[in-house]
């Protein structure tokens, strides 16, 4: 398959990786929820907050559903993405899917940073407190997350990462 799309919470390295993996293997990279922002010109927060959560996953299915015909391609996925709907079940279908695993540990170390204005879910959060919240919600999505055809570690090195998720292809 020429698609991979990479799954995980907030903060497990979607993006980073996905262009450095991209980049490597010669396709496209597309961050849904950047293409969402561009095709609706709003921030996803706008749209929550305007439309409500409903809305919001009926526009990321729609959306996901139009990068999955983009050819040769890493789309880093919004990490609530395969939890609506039948997404999980149509990312297996149209793609390589590869669940980056992070305990709520690591995510909230690498999330600690991200707490001022650009993750305004973790707002005011730190410490156990972004722990547990971190937990919560790993608890709610890593079910899904786990139906991906491959699971990896995303605590090694971009460079390590990337050439395991490779080999996939």
């Amino acid at each position: 398959m020429n698609r991979i799309f990479l799954t995980g919470y907030m903060g497990s390295g979607k993006s980073t990786i996905g262009k450095m993996l991209a980049a490597n293997l010669g396709f496209s990279f597309v961050d849904l929820d950047t293409y969402i922002e561009a095709k609706y010109h709003k921030t996803i927060a706008q749209i929550f907050s305007e439309q409500g959560e409903e809305k919001f996953r009926l526009i990321e299915q729609l959306c996901l559903h139009q990068v999955a015909e983009f050819e040769n391609t890493v789309i880093a996925t919004g990490g609530g993405a395969p939890c609506f709907f039948d997404n999980i079940a149509f990312l297996n279908l149209h793609g390589i899917t590869v669940y980056l695993q992070l305990t709520p540990q690591q995510l909230a170390t690498r999330l600690e940073s991200s707490i001022n204005g650009i993750r305004p879910l973790l707002s005011n959060r730190k410490g156990e407190e972004l722990c547990q919240f971190i937990s919560e919600g790993l608890a709610k999505r890593e079910p899904f997350y786990l139906q991906s055809k491959h699971v990896i570690a995303a605590s090694g090195t971009i460079e390590n990462i990337c050439s395991e998720i490779a080999t996939f292809v």
